[in-house]
C-alpha cells in the first residue's frame, strides 16, 4: 500500500486515520515502509502522522538533535496538534524525549525503540564506508536480528545517501549530535507514560539501553523482544503492535 506524502511549505508528512494522535519519528535511515505495519495496524482508530524529517535539507549548523526538534515543534505547531502519542525509533525516540522535555503539554504517552539518547554504538560516526556496496549492506543488516529484513530497496536507500557527500555530511554530523547529547540528567522528569520496547538483539542500542532508560523513567515500563535487533517496528510489527495496544489502552 503507498503512503501519499503531503506537502504545505516546508513540511513534508504522511496522515492517515482519524481520532487521538500518534506521532511516529523516524531515524536517520527511517524510510517510510519502516513504518507500514504500524500505520495500517493503528489508522482504522487512530490519526497517525509520520513528520519526514529533514534530514538532509537544514543547514550544516541545524544538522542536529535539536535542529529536528524544533522542526517537529514547527510542524506541530503548523498542524495544531496536541494530546500526542509519541513514538520515536533510533534517532527518532531522541528527538521525542528532547521535545517531550521541551513541550510537556503537548504529549500524553511516548513509546521509544532502541531509542538513542543514553548510548548508541557507532551510530553514524564514519559510517558506512563511501563507494562500497557491500559494506554497506553488511552494515545495514547488522541493524536486525535476522538479516534478510535489509531488503535491497533499503540498501540502496542507504548507499544512495552515504556516497551523497551533502546527504553524508548531514548524517555524520546528527548522529554525533546525538552521542554529545546525553539526557541522564533530564529524562527523570519526563513524568507521562513511557513503553520501552527493546530488540533483545539490538547491537546499536543494545538491551542494557533499555534497562538503564527504565530505570530513569519514572513511569515506564519495559517490553523486550526476542530475535529482534534495532527496528522491533519492521522486523517484528505484530509483537511491536500488541505492546503498543496494551500501552495505549491503559492510558
Amino acid at each position: 500500500m503507498e503512503i501519499k506524502i503531503i506537502e504545505e511549505g516546508k513540511f513534508k508528512y504522511c496522515e492517515k486515520g482519524e481520532g487521538e494522535v500518534i506521532l511516529l519519528l523516524h531515524g536517520l535511515f527511517g524510510a517510510l515502509s519502516n513504518f507500514m505495519d504500524v500505520i495500517n495496524h493503528f489508522s482504522p482508530r487512530y490519526r497517525v502522522i509520520i513528520p519526514l524529517l529533514p534530514l538532509f535539507e537544514l543547514e550544516l549548523e541545524h544538522s542536529t538533535v535539536q535542529g529536528m526538534v524544533d522542526y517537529v515543534k514547527d510542524f506541530v505547531a503548523h498542524k495544531d496538534l496536541k494530546g500526542l502519542n509519541l513514538i520515536g525509533n533510533s534517532l527518532g525516540g531522541h528527538v521525542g524525549l528532547v521535545f517531550t522535555l521541551q513541550n510537556p503539554e503537548l504529549v500524553t504517552t511516548m513509546t521509544l525503540t532502541g531509542s538513542s539518547g543514553l548510548f548508541e554504538a557507532s551510530l553514524g560516526d564514519g559510517y558506512p564506508r563511501k563507494g562500497s556496496y557491500d559494506y554497506v549492506k553488511q552494515k545495514t543488516e547488522e541493524t536486525f536480528y535476522d538479516p534478510a529484513v535489509a531488503s535491497k530497496e533499503l540498501v540502496d536507500e542507504v548507499f544512495a545517501i552515504v556516497n551523497d557527500r551533502n546527504r553524508a555530511l548531514r548524517i555524520v554530523l546528527i548522529a554525533k549530535s546525538a552521542v554529545r547529547h546525553n539526557l541522564k540528567e533530564e529524562v527523570p522528569t519526563i513524568t507521562i507514560p513511557v513503553n520501552l520496547i527493546w530488540g533483545m538483539n539490538d547491537s546499536i542500542t543494545p538491551p542494557f539501553v533499555g534497562e538503564e532508560f527504565h530505570k530513569l523513567l519514572p513511569h515506564s515500563e519495559l517490553h523486550f523482544i526476542e530475535k529482534c535487533g534495532h527496528a522491533a517496528m519492521m522486523e517484528r510489527p505484530v509483537e511491536f503492535n500488541s505492546i503498543v495496544d496494551s500501552f495505549l489502552a491503559k492510558q
